[in-house]
């Protein structure tokens, strides 16, 4: 049989339509639980999506842990599904973090930030990546980071423990804060922080929020994880001698009291490694949920009964967390795990985004009554 030039024509268009198709519905995650109203669907494939960032005109830059990339990821016509995806970097030692500033990225390394200037006009033709003169360790365990502009055009940084629990020296268990553009030193913000991989800023106070790794190898319930405030500069949150502001570690308890830390704002269950957390600063969802804290849960991987691998939610009141509850699950089923959530990223729609490393994929959360 002889196709016809039109009928290969007719059938590439077809094939191209069936594809598109099977992402949007194929794609869409089953079995997956929220409140009444809510919706969740695919928004974009992405392999390996970790943190996000979001810069104007809806482009979504997207970091990964393990595979080394960052992505540009773009809703074009605007149907909430993004369709292009573009591999802006590749070869890169675990770009975990990104964060956008004034037309750069910022792409974070374990040892170094990255900088590509103009990033919104070359999208298809990546500039070249510049690192910023302050140096990090380049300790690979907790290495990784997450990292975010503050409300002081500061560059906020987190550097982890190397180790599940270790007295780590003043480099290390800590946030920072850097001028990107001005000399190669560090502000100290916190201490006693055993990881953290996802902080925001609340819109009222500007104080910053940040999800907290609690330690392994005490049991499958202790310590509890915690979310933190900082109120202060150079506060105290316990690590290594004191966990959750009051359990005294049984090997570093002597290096100092709960009492001389900070305790949490709100403990989260233990092991189920709350990542990527942000103020709900949009308008799509109900009056309730507005400056209201969602916390992505990557989800527990040495606990006998695994828990997590959900979205949780905080509520907050006058600065202050009044409530934990989940707000969206399923991603564990049966024991069956089918994705772990790592970032949360609010579009300007209001609708929520979150992104699954382990399914290659960035959900859309969107409200319709």
């Amino acid at each position: 049989m002889v196709l016809r030039r039109s009928n290969i024509i007719t059938l590439l268009i077809i094939l191209t339509l069936l594809l598109f198709v099977s992402h949007k519905v194929w794609g869409r995650p089953s079995g997956l639980k929220l409140p009444k109203h809510f919706k969740i669907d695919l928004y974009a494939i992405v392999p390996g999506a970790r943190s996000m960032a979001l810069g104007p005109n809806g482009i979504l830059y997207v970091g990964t842990k393990d595979i080394g990339r960052v992505y540009a990821v773009q809703d074009k016509d605007a149907d909430h599904y993004a369709e292009d995806v573009t591999i802006l970097y590749e070869d890169l030692k675990t770009p975990n973090g990104v964060a956008y500033k004034n037309n750069t990225l910022y792409i974070a390394e374990i040892s170094r930030i990255l900088r590509a200037e103009n990033i919104d006009n070359l999208i298809t033709k990546p500039p070249q990546l510049t690192p910023l003169t302050q140096t990090f360790p380049d300790k690979e365990h907790h290495g990784w980071k997450f990292i975010r502009f503050g409300p002081d055009e500061q560059l906020y940084i987190p550097v982890g423990a190397p180790c599940n629990v270790c007295n780590p020296g003043k480099d290390f268990a800590s946030i920072f804060k850097i001028n990107p553009k001005g000399s190669a030193s560090k502000e100290l913000v916190a201490k006693g922080i055993r990881n953290t991989v996802g902080f925001d800023f609340e819109p009222s106070s500007r104080q910053l929020w940040f999800t907290e790794n609690g330690r392994d190898n005490l049991g499958d319930d202790i310590p509890p994880e915690e979310l933190n405030t900082v109120t202060k500069k150079e506060e105290h949150f316990g690590y290594p001698f004191c966990h959750a502001g009051e359990i005294k570690d049984p090997e570093f308890g002597s290096l100092g009291e709960c009492k001389d830390s900070t305790a949490p704002q709100q403990k989260i269950p233990a092991h189920v490694a709350a990542l990527g957390m942000r103020f709900y600063t949009g308008t799509m969802f109900p009056k309730e949920y507005r400056n209201q804290i969602f916390i992505a849960e990557h989800g527990s991987w040495n606990r006998k009964e695994p828990q997590g691998y959900r979205v949780s939610l905080v509520r907050v009141r006058n600065s202050k967390a009044t409530k934990y509850e989940i707000f969206a699950e399923g991603w564990l089923s049966k024991e069956k795990v089918v994705g772990r959530p790592v970032d949360i990223e609010v579009l300007d729609d209001g609708s929520l985004l979150v992104s699954d490393d382990q399914a290659g994929a960035v959900y859309r959360i969107s409200y319709k009554k």
